[in-house]
């Protein structure tokens, strides 16, 4: 490899790089400034300036023609950029949420922006990963980094077992990837996702490519909280602090279905037949999980857990579809979620009472007549959550039901759109103790950055409606492929 070669590699992974630089810098300021608060400011503050520079780096990539680098590795196209975009903005946004929660509850480290910068920095890699191994690394690397900021707060036994939690199931999924991986690997001769494709269209069925796709498909269901791999969820999103939750209900969740999109229609394209009916059953199973499971919930960061679960479902239907419609479809759905959900996360960091931190859903009761913005905020978010019309995530849901009707799957959509109205319930239920419910108290005034979000989100579901329309001309008229 040349030193050209060598840099003009290294320029398609800009936004690698400066998250990757950054987070060893700012360890090193971290270390080094020995003030009570003031080193895990600073941090803080830069790891968001970091976050948004790497998106501004991965937009102006968009600008050029993309492509492979380190000989097939990694690529660089729309696909992943428009999913890194995301992902840094919404890790920047948490960050944002973090800020006061941490400093009030003495949990205030420098070690947490730079755990973030270093997942959403495996992120990137997972969705621009062109080959098993570099998949494998960026997945491990995010998944090392959420391990720890699950246990975050050591002091608490809850925070602990959440942690330990998701260790153990998180390395059961990373066990299952990599025989799966392995098994890919022995039938196919390659890791590259070029040549596992060749391997995956040759005539006749590959029952050991089969095999190994099944497994694959296992450790990476896990990753997004899809049932029957969904068990670690309400309790890590329960027991983890509540910016941690709010960080894995956004941009952990983009990226792991951004990656699953990518491994099922590249390597495994040729394979579409085999696979559907796998992320067809996860899609059906999850969609029920999470509308009945959330029905029976006190607990409103269980009930945000089991939401997610639902969630994961309706985009599995648009990726069940197996056409570039359906592949950014999703991208378009978690998109449009993780501003529901990032504000509905800035609601419940908003319930402190004078005690302290509050979670069931019934502290939210009598929110209209005691914070009316923050009432009418969490209404919108809830019903765009939720899906109802004229939101921006009923439009999310248009796009994946759309490009499943595209592929023939009616019926598909159909119990999608039941299970949709099964979980209006219990959005509605949030919405009835807010308005209808008696005060039990009032709680106090909001840090300014989660105020800013809790606001801006709910205003977002209402505000981004034209937009919403414009882009549905987008997905109708989608094409290409995943790396257009």
């Amino acid at each position: 490899m040349t030193v050209e070669t060598l840099l003009a590699d290294l320029s398609l992974m800009t936004p690698e790089l400066v998250l990757a630089i950054g987070a060893l810098v700012l360890l090193l300021v971290g270390v080094y400034w020995r003030s009570e608060h003031g080193g895990s400011r600073i941090v803080m503050r830069l790891s968001m300036l970091l976050l948004v520079g790497a998106a501004g780096a991965a937009i102006y990539l968009a600008q050029g023609p993309g492509g492979d680098t380190f000989n097939g590795a990694f690529t660089v196209d729309a696909f992943g950029l428009y999913a890194k975009t995301a992902i840094f903005l919404a890790a920047a946004v948490a960050l944002l949420l973090a800020f006061k929660y941490l400093e009030t509850e003495k949990l205030a480290k420098f070690e947490y922006p730079v755990l973030v910068a270093l997942a959403a920095l495996g992120m990137a890699i997972m969705v621009s990963a062109d080959d098993l191994i570099t998949l494998y690394l960026g997945l491990e690397l995010q998944s090392l980094s959420l391990y720890i900021l699950a246990a975050f707060n050591r002091d608490s036994l809850r925070a602990s077992e959440a942690g330990l939690k998701y260790f153990v199931l998180g390395a059961l999924s990373s066990g299952l990837l990599l025989y799966g991986s392995s098994l890919v690997y022995g039938f196919s001769g390659t890791t590259e996702f070029a040549g596992i494709a060749i391997a995956a269209s040759e005539e006749g069925t590959n029952v050991g490519l089969l095999f190994g796709l099944v497994f694959v498909v296992s450790g990476l269901a896990f990753k997004i909280s899809a049932a029957p791999f969904h068990m670690w969820t309400p309790d890590v999103y329960e027991g983890a602090p509540t910016p941690v939750a709010a960080f894995f209900a956004t941009a952990p969740k983009l990226a792991a279905r951004a990656l699953l999109a990518r491994v099922l229609t590249e390597p495994f394209g040729a394979m579409v037949d085999q696979w559907q009916q796998v992320i067809i059953l996860l899609a059906i199973l999850s969609m029920a999980v999470g509308s009945f499971g959330a029905l029976i919930q006190t607990n409103i960061k269980r009930l945000m857990g089991y939401s997610s679960i639902g969630n994961v479902g309706y985009a599995l239907v648009g990726l069940s579809a197996g056409t570039a419609i359906g592949v950014w479809s999703v991208l378009l759905y978690f998109t449009l979620y993780i501003i529901g959900v990032a504000g509905a996360f800035a609601v419940i960091l908003s319930m402190r009472k004078a005690e302290g931190m509050v979670e069931r859903i019934d502290d939210l009761a009598g929110l209209s007549k005691t914070r009316p913005t923050l009432a009418w905020a969490m209404t919108a978010l809830m019903f765009s959550i939720g899906g109802m019309p004229f939101l921006v995530g009923f439009f999310g849901k248009f796009f994946v039901f759309y490009a499943a009707v595209e592929a023939g799957l009616v019926w598909l959509v159909i119990i999608a759109v039941l299970f949709s109205s099964v979980s209006i319930a219990y959005y509605l239920r949030v919405v009835k103790v807010i308005w209808f419910d008696e005060p039990t108290g009032e709680f106090l005034p909001a840090p300014a950055g989660v105020a800013f979000v809790s606001r801006a989100a709910g205003l977002a579901t209402v505000l981004l409606l034209p937009i919403m329309i414009g882009l549905i001309s987008l997905v109708v008229n989608a094409g290409g492929g995943i790396g257009g």
